[in-house]
Formats: C-alpha cells, sequence, structure tokens
C-alpha cells in the first residue's frame, strides 16, 4: 500500500518534521518537507502529494491559511490534508475543517497511532479506486446497489436511513462529515430533524457494525475508521 504515496510534512520545528519523516519513510511512503506555509504551498504545486501533514500553529502564515490557499490551487482540491496541533479547542479543528480540512493529528505523537491515522486517510485513495456499488472493510461489506451489508458471512439489516449514514460516512474512512452536511445528505428537505436524530443513527449502527468504527468529533461531527 505504502510504496505509491507521497507525503508532504510541514512544520516549523526541524526536530518534528525529521521524527515523522523517519516513522513514515519505514512504512515506505515518499516524503516531501516544508517548514512554512509558503513553501508548503509551493511545494504541493509541483508534486501533488496524496496526504498533507500540516502543523497548525506556524509563523507568517500558519495553517489555516496555508489550507485555505493549497485548496484553492487547480489540481489540489482532492489531496488529503491532516492537520497537526497541540490544541484541542473546538474552534481550531472548526475553522480547520471549514478551509478543507480531512483530519486532526494531535500533539504529542505516538508513532504507531499516527502510522495508523496516516494509513486510515489513504485507505481513501484505494477505496475511491474501487467499484462504488461494493465497498470492503476488514471483515465489512457494502453492497449499495442492493442495499445490503454484511458482517462476515451474517447480513447486518440496515434501515434505509441508517443504510444512507452508513455508506456516505464509509465512503471517506477517516473523514469528518459535519452534522450539517449529514443532514443534508441523509436527510435532504424532509421535515427539520435536530442533532440527536443524527446521535440516535449513530449509536445504533455502533450497535449493529461495531462501536470502534465510529468515531464522535467533538462539537463538529463523525467519520468511519477501520
Amino acid at each position: 500500500m505504502s510504496s505509491n504515496f507521497k507525503i508532504l510534512l510541514v512544520d516549523d520545528e526541524p526536530d518534528i518534521v525529521e521524527f515523522l519523516s523517519y516513522n513514515l519513510k519505514k512504512e515506505g511512503y515518499e516524503i516531501l518537507t516544508a517548514h512554512n506555509g509558503r513553501d508548503a504551498v509551493e511545494i504541493a504545486k509541483k508534486e501533488i502529494p496524496h496526504l498533507i501533514v500540516l502543523d497548525v500553529m506556524m509563523p507568517d502564515m500558519d495553517g489555516i491559511e496555508t489550507c485555505r490557499e493549497i485548496r484553492e490551487q487547480k489540481g489540489l482540491q482532492d489531496v488529503l490534508i491532516a492537520f497537526l496541533t497541540a490544541r484541542s479547542e473546538d474552534y481550531t479543528q472548526i475553522a480547520g475543517f471549514e478551509v478543507g480540512a480531512d483530519d486532526y493529528i494531535t500533539k504529542p505523537i505516538k508513532p504507531r497511532v499516527f502510522i495508523s491515522r496516516v494509513k486510515a486517510l489513504l485507505r481513501r485513495l484505494q477505496n475511491a479506486a474501487t467499484s462504488e456499488s461494493n465497498m470492503e472493510f476488514g471483515n465489512i461489506r457494502i453492497d449499495k446497489e442492493k442495499h445490503m451489508v454484511f458482517k462476515g458471512e451474517e447480513e447486518i439489516n440496515l434501515p434505509k436511513k441508517e443504510f444512507r449514514l452508513f455508506s456516505l460516512l464509509s465512503s471517506k474512512p477517516g473523514k469528518v462529515f459535519t452534522r450539517e452536511f449529514i443532514l443534508e445528505q441523509v436527510w435532504g428537505d424532509e421535515v427539520i430533524v435536530g442533532d440527536r436524530t443524527i446521535d440516535v443513527h449513530i449509536r445504533k449502527l455502533r450497535e449493529k457494525i461495531g462501536d470502534d468504527y465510529f468515531k464522535t468529533v467533538k462539537g463538529v461531527g463523525y467519520k468511519f475508521e477501520f
């Protein structure tokens, strides 16, 4: 999986860049590095990486502004971007998702956890290349055409809304979907429903498919991981 993926690491602290680069290279990834936002944008435009791991708190041009500028570049709208931050305030995460971030990785960084998060993000690119009608995540299989979900050999019965919610979240593993986007995609123009409705459906999915697959991002929404 790893040998074909190119990752750009962006942080103004050389020790962190070296640490992350070392651990990712051990996994076989091709690594690019930058120590400020402006260089990151130029490298991204030239190299078109698959994933950018971007520090939020950088001088001159912070991660939020860098992400915004990257998303405005032709050919970079779909590049995966994960923010790296020691800050856990909800507003920071919300600001990041608003400018196009796909995920957050918090400091201090544990190598095994970091590699796991990177792999989860990159699985999206693999899934995008597979059939839209059939998706597999470990022992979980989704048949979108038949509206069926299997866990091993067992068929999991999901009502329409639960199936649509699961299909949406699993379409991009690791991506955080905001509550507003979930309501728009799953419930559309139906009678207005509140956040509690989403929470109930997530709880049912956790009960039927597995609690570990569905992660809550406080103040923002939900994501699917495996």
